[in-house]
């Protein structure tokens, strides 16, 4: 599309905005009538460790969005000529999971409580006794029922309990709602009614009675809506809450908010049966849409749905590139330390390809890269640990593959139940993330390590946030019974680029290998966790 084009449909409101609350970026992505991105901006923050919580303040929050708002504006303003005032539809997602709680007057109660927490086990347990269906720790239910559990004197005040995306789309809208998606992480879905459990609400209900807590569940948590419904409209005060400046009108309408994982399978096109993808950046987690339940309960696989409410297995880990960053920005003062001004980007590219010359076992070399607890290792707390022997070949390139191979390690573990156990089906795996970006290598060594082949597309380089743009578009341009399969398989994705990565045997067996040694070192890791405070 030219650009004369692009700018009739800037001014005439035919874009679609998509804004996503990523753990390090809130990015924005505006894309045009054909789908296709036509401007991108992004703010950077960071978690905090407070009193043993990871959480953000909202304050940093609203600061974030309206400067990556304000970066697309003025954006759109450079390329184009034009003031971005009018909207066809804004989607908001975020981070799923975790816990914030409001009382009647719309004042937090608690800190933000983000899905990185593992805080919450013994609520974890109990709900998963209670309803024979896998509670994940960072789910909103079990943080709250933790917190019914330490007798903490907030949850009495409580009037509404949210995720992040429902935060910030209750601001702009005034609307207490939820994405399918999102909210199959609050409490378990019934993919029967799209919408929560009613027999374990119950259930809950009265085991929270018992603890002299007698709020009713569903009086308190967001209402359930699936990809293509209305979720209401941009009100005045959320028009100036997300563009201070004045120039966006209100009235726009917004769809449901969604999770993270959500907007990842819509922007690589994975939201029908026996699709599949990873998304592999701060943390990294898989997402299989089932053609059948699971046998049995798995406290290493969690259910949630697609956007559309289709159930999904998901195998979820804490942390990813964290332990690679902190490498990687650790050899860049080493480099500027002698004079050299090479980029980061440059920097990345160099070490990761360098991991491609390493032995298939990395030498016996080992690393944890736990910047946080790791439920599925039963491991309770963060403590990057590098681990070789003096018989190990401690090589730049070894090093690197160990990096690599411990961001995907823990994922193994869950994926091997998945695809060995329970015997699902999955054509291929679509990956988006920062794991990916050095071109082929993040690629070749999940795909031998998984076992299945591993597709990069090249139309799904902004990843979450453009998925959230499709989801705002889908609401709007959905023809009468088109279902988002459809939408995405035919509009968005039908002449889709993608290069695939089919497993290498001596990389497969050779991961193996290391998955043995680090196994067997996860005593290591645990006792690191005890002792070193």
């Amino acid at each position: 599309m030219n650009s004369k084009d692009i700018v009739q449909a800037i001014t005439t409101g035919q874009t679609a905005l998509g804004i996503e609350l990523g753990s390090t970026r809130i990015k924005a992505v505006l894309i045009n009538n054909d789908y296709t991105p036509i401007a991108i901006s992004s703010h950077d923050w960071e978690n905090r460790l407070e009193n043993g919580i990871w959480t953000y303040h909202l304050e940093d929050v609203w600061h974030g969005i309206q400067d990556c708002y304000s970066k697309l504006a003025s954006g759109v303003f450079e390329k184009y000529g034009v003031n971005l005032s009018k909207l066809k539809s804004i989607g908001i997602s975020a981070m799923m999971h975790g816990y914030l709680v409001f009382d009647k007057d719309g004042n937090q109660l608690a800190e933000f409580r983000t899905w990185r927490n593992t805080i919450t086990e013994r609520a974890a347990e109990e709900l998963t006794d209670l309803f024979g269906f896998n509670i994940p720790q960072r789910w909103s239910i079990a943080h709250l029922y933790q917190a019914i559990l330490n007798g903490e004197k907030h949850v009495h005040d409580i009037d509404f309990l949210t995720t992040l995306a429902g935060y910030v789309h209750w601001k702009l809208t005034g609307e207490r709602v939820l994405g399918i998606g999102d909210a199959s992480g609050v409490f378990p879905i019934d993919s029967n009614t799209n919408d929560y459990n009613m027999h374990m609400m119950e259930l809950f209900n009265g085991k929270a009675a018992s603890k002299d807590f007698t709020i009713k569940l569903k009086t308190i948590l967001p209402r359930v809506l699936a990809a293509g419904e209305s979720a209401g409209r941009l009100t005045y005060e959320g028009a100036k809450l997300l563009d201070p400046s004045g120039m966006l009108e209100p009235g726009i309408p917004l769809c449901p908010p969604e999770g993270d994982a959500g907007t990842g399978m819509v922007a690589t096109g994975s939201v029908a049966e026996r699709t599949g993808n990873v998304s592999a950046g701060t943390s990294i987690f898989t997402m299989i849409v089932l053609e059948k339940e699971l046998s049995r309960i798995y406290t290493e696989i969690d259910m949630v749905t697609t956007p559309a409410g289709r159930p999904v297995a998901m195998v979820h880990c804490n942390t990813c590139t964290s332990d690679l960053d902190a490498w990687v920005a650790l050899f860049h003062e080493l480099v500027e330390k002698l004079g050299h001004d090479d980029s980061k980007s440059t920097l990345y590219n160099l070490l990761y390809q360098k991991a491609l010359d390493g032995d298939p076992d990395c030498g016996g070399l080992i690393n944890f890269n736990y910047f946080s607890g790791e439920p599925i290792t039963k491991i309770d707390g963060g403590r990057p640990l590098f681990v070789r022997t003096p018989e190990s070949k401690l090589t730049l390139a070894n090093f690197m593959r160990a990096q690599l191979y411990s961001a995907i390690a823990t994922l193994k573990i869950g994926m091997d139940i998945l695809l060995e156990q329970e015997n699902v089906h999955v054509d291929k795996l679509i990956g988006h993330g920062g794991f990916f970006k050095a071109k082929g290598v993040g690629q070749k060594l999940m795909s031998s390590a998984l076992r299945v082949p591993v597709a990069v597309m090249e139309t799904a380089g902004e990843g979450g946030p453009w998925g959230m743009a499709l989801l705002a578009a889908y609401m709007t341009d959905k023809s009468l019974n088109e279902t988002l399969e459809s939408f995405l398989d035919n509009r968005v994705f039908a002449e889709n680029k993608s290069i695939i990565a089919e497993p290498d045997a001596a990389d497969a067996k050779g991961f193996e290998v290391f998955m043995e040694r680090y196994k067997k070192c996860l005593a290591v890791e645990d006792m690191a966790v005890k002792v070193f405070q």
